[in-house]
């Protein structure tokens, strides 16, 4: 039985081979690949196809019967052709249609029913095309879509798009300069990308009901400073913020009070000189930092910046577009290059006042006057400090006290005013009889201003590398770049280098933490070097592997593959503190009663002795002297003895604190004079003790 079982099998084989289309390969089982075919017509498949690829192909029409037959089919890449319209029901047989990728075609329009029948399709890819307008219910069918990219179209407005399970949103580069709460009603969203659509501001109440959000990107748009929508609470979980390319007035510190989760800033094209003080201490998490096209004054206040790149260990993105533009001398430098000594701060003498720990710093040459500066202008420089110059101290500057301007001791009536900061490393701004200007340079520097220092030789200091060599990476390895509770940010710059000529990316995943460990299969052009999976599930152990298109899969050769874990979402609950509480409480009722009944009986038999004893003395006293009327100093004794527990050793009571405004206890648990009563150790009332309801859970 078993040898008709394989030849049936290989039977079967032979004729999947035989209707694989011509042009197209079949290389991998059920996956139809119909790249260059230079064909107006979609090529007719077998029936089990579940992955057809057919881009590249000219084709400019589309009709029922091209996918007639199709059920199993989950893919379907008609990308890069020259479609310029969708027919009405055209996919309505696919009904296990997943992902559809339409774009880079010539597209107009969107119509009521161009993607009904397609309940199951969770991606859709339509940018790169010509659209103008898309039918109000053109989406209304697609519950169950994940990611929608309209991006480089010509869209002046959208319909109402009611996603309930929507995670990726991206409509840049058109024309919609406003959005409303009532465009996206997508509450799940991670990522909405907004870049170049000529927004002059962002809707507050739209950013206020997407809590879910890690990605937005409002670059190139018209805004004339940050949007007040970057305050709201529900973007505290945001990771990636990207603000390029606006007419930003300044920046300002307080306008980022609430975005402490972020990891990836980009604040190119800003017309920034520098930062505002203490900018970058809102960003603990800050991991990537994008400030092209900028032109920096790389003067002494900037001087911590490159210090703090290393030190925290920042990545700067495109380094080589980042320069500065002032003084001169600095002219076209990376700013990440220079050293501290490039900025000209002024040198510093130490002088010893009183002890060995105190120490003063005393300028060689005073600096001129600065004017009053915005945000964005470089501030003036801070008094001068040892660890400026020697030790590259760890704290930044704080805020500047104004140096003495030479100028305003020369005469009220100086014609010539220096500008700020004008010579380097100390040296002092001159004019000569004819209004030219000059820098007196101190000892040890030279230059037109300055800038030239006769550097002392220092010993060789070994360089990190040689402590700890990097390892390298393995060249054709993917990676994930950035991980969080449902989505994994693929590397994949080196698997497409080292295969320049592949037509696609065959991406498998799989949840190595679920009981349900089937592959998912994604494919992704040549041209994405990064990908995001997103929908996953939190606190999962994933694996993703890397295969070139239409190729056969070779663990050894032409696959790479990564595992990566999603981060868990944190939840807060009362329960344990409850339970820890009144098992504190049950625990310490019985105690502190045993406790209280001792002290009473302790009271009650000192106070007897006590009464014991004078009566005693008293009745010797009668014998001898006759009865007396009792001596003030003798109700004083007794009152002693009270307090002191009769025999001194009773201890004192300490007085109670009142924690988190304790109630009074009930007449039930008052003794000794409402003194000694149970208070439970941790209070829910309490504000200290982190339980409030009102406090919402962290994204991470």
């Amino acid at each position: 039985m078993l040898p008709y079982f394989l030849l049936l099998l290989l039977s079967s084989g032979l004729v999947l081979s035989s209707d694989c289309p011509a042009e197209c390969s079949c290389q991998v089982q059920d996956s139809i690949f119909c790249i260059h075919r230079h064909s107006s017509t979609v090529p007719h498949v077998p029936a089990t196809t579940q992955e057809l690829y057919i881009f590249q192909n000219g084709i400019n029409t589309l009709s029922q019967d091209d996918f007639k037959g199709l059920v199993e089919l989950e893919m379907l890449d008609l990308s890069q052709n020259e479609l310029s319209e969708i027919p009405d029901g055209v996919f309505e047989m696919l009904s296990k249609l997943k992902n559809l990728d339409l774009s880079s075609n010539q597209i107009t329009h969107i119509s009521k029913n161009s993607f009904s029948g397609l309940v199951q399709l969770e991606r859709l890819y339509l940018h790169a095309n010509r659209i103008q307008s898309i039918h109000v219910e053109a989406f209304n069918s697609l519950e169950m879509l994940l990611e929608l990219k309209l991006q480089g179209n010509q869209l002046t407005s959208l319909p109402s798009l009611h996603f309930p399970r929507l995670l990726l949103l991206d409509i840049s580069q058109n024309n919609i300069p406003t959005l409303g709460p009532a465009d996206l009603q997508t509450p799940h969203l991670e990522a909405l990308k907004l870049a170049s659509l000529g927004l002059t501001s962002v809707d507050e109440d739209l950013i206020a009901s997407l809590g879910n959000l890690h990605e937005l990107d409002i670059s190139i748009n018209q805004l004339a400073e940050v949007p007040q929508a970057l305050k709201q609470d529900s973007l505290k979980g945001l990771i990636k913020l990207n603000l390029a390319a606006n007419p930003f007035g300044k920046l300002r510190v307080e306008d980022f009070q609430k975005l402490t989760g972020l990891q990836e800033l980009d604040l190119s094209g800003l017309h920034l000189q520098g930062f505002p003080q203490g900018f970058f201490q809102t960003f603990p998490r800050l991991s990537h930092l994008t400030a092209a096209e900028n032109p920096f004054n790389c003067l002494c206040p900037l001087a911590w910046f490159p210090v703090w790149l290393k030190e925290k260990g920042v990545n700067l993105g495109r380094p080589e577009e980042t320069r500065c533009h002032f003084p001169p001398v600095n002219a076209g430098k990376m700013l990440s290059a220079l050293e501290h000594k490039d900025f000209g701060c002024p040198p510093t003498t130490t002088v010893l006042i009183g002890s060995p720990i105190g120490s003063t710093s005393v300028p060689l040459m005073p600096t001129t006057s600065p004017e009053t500066t915005h945000t964005n202008a470089i501030p003036p420089p801070p008094p001068p400090s040892v660890e400026t110059v020697s030790s590259k101290t760890d704290s930044y500057p704080l805020p500047p006290e104004p140096p003495v301007s030479p100028s305003s001791t020369s005469g009220e009536n100086e014609p010539h005013i220096c500008p700020p900061n004008i010579c380097l490393n100390g040296g002092t701004c001159n004019f000569d009889p004819l209004g030219q200007l000059s820098c007196l340079c101190p000892s040890g520097t030279s230059g037109l201003y300055c800038e030239n220092v006769d550097e002392v030789p220092e010993p060789p200091k070994p360089s990190a590398t040689e402590v700890a060599p990097p390892v390298l990476p393995e060249l054709d390895a993917i990676s994930s770049r950035q991980v969080t509770s449902t989505s994994i940010h693929l590397d994949l710059h080196r698997f497409i280098k080292t295969r320049p000529h592949i037509r696609g990316i065959r991406l498998t995943y799989r949840n190595l933490s679920g009981p349900d460990r089937r592959p998912i299969i994604l494919s992704v052009p040549a041209s994405y070097p990064e990908y995001t999976l997103r929908g996953l599930i939190p606190n999962c152990t994933y694996s993703v592997c890397a295969s070139p298109l239409g190729e056969r899969v070779n663990s050894r050769s032409n696959s790479s593959c990564t595992e990566a874990r999603t981060e868990g979402v944190p939840q807060t609950s009362l329960e344990p503190r409850v339970e820890t509480q009144s098992q504190v409480t049950y625990t310490l009722i019985p105690a502190l009663a045993a406790l209280a009944l001792v002290l009473g009986l302790a009271v009650v038999a000192g106070t007897i002795i006590c009464l014991r004893k004078r009566r005693q003395a008293k009745a010797g006293m009668e014998l001898e002297l006759g009865p007396a009327d009792p001596d003030p100093m003798e109700l004083e004794g007794i009152k002693a003895c009270l307090e002191n527990g009769g025999n001194g050793t009773l201890p004192h009571k300490q007085p109670e604190v009142d924690h988190c405004h304790t109630p009074q206890p009930p007449s039930s648990l008052q003794q000794n004079g409402s003194l000694d009563y149970e208070v439970p150790l941790m209070q829910g009332h309490c504000p200290s003790n982190n339980n409030l309801a009102s406090l919402k859970p962290s994204y991470f």
